[in-house]
């Protein structure tokens, strides 16, 4: 495995991206160890800090085809999937693709569309395939879904079981920009860099490379302990109902290799298990107080657990 073509692969997409995203380098990251992984993210953040604009400017880097849909009570699973139509010319039945047949969706709002709707985008996800009218059909590859929804908001939507959060590899939010930030964002605006064209940067045996040899990331056991015993705490703190499952710990593992991969290394160290585990693992958690608090939980779980010290 040749660790400097994830670096470089990294590199490309951050300083294209970069051209139109403001001080987001972190999040940038996570989504890329994310699509390195085939796992979707969940974009927990208040409208216009830029999460459209953000996906787009990734889709478009990596010269994928990308689709937004907009989630909202009435939308139906066959918005999402696409219908069997009646072709009277040709006398046959013909097959009209939804939005889901791209490589990266972006479901805005997606606590706002009815349960039904959210499953069959779920299902999706999980299966990488569709059900329409009792076929099977497989998804573009890769495929990736960045779903949002708004933290503050609640009224007419429908929130996300428990057991659909947990198909999201990750949770982050971007937050606000700092005050210099914002500066940037306006210069931008005033320059018009915002509807600036992006070019692919990254071609799709460089997408294929990265997707297909980041598992050859090795772990010593000691830092395997190390991601157990986090695991091992969530199922026994006093503060939260129902801890990680092995599903949880899997979607860790694997983040974790992909993150080092993109570090220039062929191996995880126990800084990657310690910087990884609150967007893995807090919506994986039910707190007993109040979901709020499990990204705090999280961390103070990390806080009170020896860090090995070898050399890996």
């Amino acid at each position: 495995m040749e660790t400097t073509k994830f670096v470089d692969f990294k590199e490309k997409l951050l300083n294209n991206i970069s051209k139109i995203i403001v001080g987001k380098d972190k999040e940038i990251e996570l989504i890329i160890t994310s699509f390195i992984t085939s796992g979707h993210i969940l974009l927990e953040d208040v409208p216009g800090v830029g999460k459209t604009t953000l996906v787009k400017a990734f889709a478009k880097s990596l010269g994928l085809d990308f689709k937004r849909v907009q989630f909202t009570p009435d939308l139906l699973p066959s918005d999402l999937t696409g219908i069997n139509f009646y072709n009277q010319k040709e006398n046959k039945f013909e097959l009209k693709k939804g939005p889901l047949f791209a490589n990266i969706i972006l479901a805005d709002e997606i606590n706002r569309a009815t349960p039904r709707t959210q499953s069959a985008l779920l299902e999706a996800m999980e299966e990488k395939q569709i059900t329409l009218d009792g076929e099977s059909l497989k998804l573009p590859s890769p495929f990736m879904v960045l779903a949002t929804q708004n933290p503050v908001e609640s009224y007419g939507t429908f929130p996300l079981p428990e057991a659909q959060i947990d198909r999201f590899l990750m949770k982050i939010s971007l937050g606000y920009p700092e005050r210099e930030e914002e500066i940037k964002i306006i210069d931008k605006f005033v320059q018009g860099d915002f509807e600036k064209e992006l070019d692919a940067v990254v071609s799709i045996d460089e997408i294929k490379y990265v997707k297909e040899n980041y598992i050859k990331v090795k772990a010593h056991q000691d830092v395997l302990n190390y991601m157990l015993d986090i695991i091992k705490a969530t199922r026994n703190d006093s503060r939260i109902e129902l801890g990680v499952s092995p599903r949880g710990t899997l979607a860790l593992f694997k983040a974790c290799q992909a993150f080092a991969a993109l570090k220039g290394r062929d191996f995880i160290i126990p800084e990657d298990v310690k910087y990884l585990a609150p967007y893995i693992l807090s919506h994986r958690i039910i707190a007993k107080q109040s979901s709020k608090e499990s990204f705090y939980i999280i961390n103070s779980i990390l806080e009170n657990i020896p860090v090995p010290l070898e050399n890996f």
